[in-house]
């Protein structure tokens, strides 16, 4: 703008080239003096000299005083019939190296990385998690340890206990791994960063069974959504009680829903088949059997069907946890 108005002022004048731009005339002039630069403000002369200062700031870094305050620097310093400067002249001079923070080194959290883990057939992947289940009384829980194959979410394990033990977690784990015939380095156990979880005991058993671990971010719980969604079912299954009267009566009530749930429950996620469908290898069987039903429907009836021969739900081919961004 400042250079349009200078081409246009040299053939009709500043105030006309003003006017047709609709700026100042003020403007125009203003910008048109050299910038000054500022002068430097003059020190005080009651302010304290470079070698003050830089005794000041000796004496705050001490052994002594490196982890106190200012103000709790100037008072013991008073205490002791010593007088420096004002904490406020305290403050100003760390300001001017950059110290007012804590200058003592803290714990820093380490930056997690987040899990993508592929799961393209059962027993690759499995997800572990342990949901209270209220007891007869107020405070009173049972735990509940689950595993779930994540490709199948098969229920390959569980079991119900009065307290939260990573030793139970290890003989669950080593039984369903036994169970389902896992071979070293075929498998990835997941789960989020509970004290069961991220014991001693239970990576020391991963490691003998050549089981690779994994952990969610800490308070992520979209890095666990199988365990969780499972949960979910769980908790809203219809009879689901209130609160359970005693360890043997949640496990009574345990023993049904779970058969339930990994041999009768058409699971949205993997084509609308139960979980013991998939994990066993009968999906395509059913799939097959699936598609005749409906070829025979719509050669029955094909004008209630506008948009041709309907296909049953399709079993994903692969299913992740956090599947990275395309780029």
């Amino acid at each position: 703008m400042m250079e349009t108005r200078k081409e246009l002022s040299k053939h009709i004048g500043i105030s006309a080239a003003c006017q047709a731009l609709g700026v100042p005339r003020s403007g125009f002039y203003r910008a048109q003096q050299p910038k000054k630069e500022p002068a430097p403000r003059p020190a005080a002369e009651r302010a304290l000299s470079q070698e003050e200062r830089l005794k000041v700031r000796e004496t705050l870094n001490s052994e002594r005083f490196q982890d106190l305050a200012p103000r709790e620097v100037y008072a013991s310093l008073l205490d002791e019939k010593v007088y420096i400067c004002s904490w406020r002249t305290m403050y100003r001079i760390l300001d001017e190296y950059k110290e007012v923070r804590e200058r003592r080194n803290q714990l820093q959290h380490p930056a997690y990385s987040k899990p993508e883990l592929l799961a393209t057939g059962p027993n690759q992947l499995w997800s572990w998690d342990i949901t209270k289940l209220k007891g007869p009384a107020k405070w009173t829980y049972y735990y509940l340890y689950t595993i779930l194959d994540v490709f199948s979410r098969y229920v390959v394990g569980w079991l119900i206990a009065e307290g939260e033990s990573a030793g139970l977690a290890q003989e669950l784990i080593r039984a369903s791994c036994q169970k389902q015939g896992i071979e070293p380095g075929q498998l990835t156990l997941h789960a989020d960063r509970g004290s069961s979880m991220n014991s001693k005991s239970v990576a020391l058993l991963l490691a003998d069974l050549g089981v690779t671990k994994s952990h969610s971010r800490p308070h992520v719980s979209n890095d666990n959504p199988f365990s969780e969604a499972q949960f979910k079912t769980l908790k809203y299954r219809p009879g689901f009680p209130e609160r359970f009267g005693s360890l043997q009566d949640a496990r009574r009530w345990a023993r049904p829903f779970f058969r339930w749930y990994n041999h009768e429950h058409h699971h949205t996620a993997i084509g609308m088949m139960t979980p013991a469908t998939v994990h066993y290898g009968r999906a395509a069987e059913v799939t097959e059997q699936r598609r005749q039903v409906l070829a025979a429907a719509y050669a029955a009836h094909p004008e209630r069907f506008v948009n041709g021969t309907p296909r049953p739900p399709e079993l994903p081919k692969e299913v992740w946890i956090n599947k990275p961004e395309q780029s």
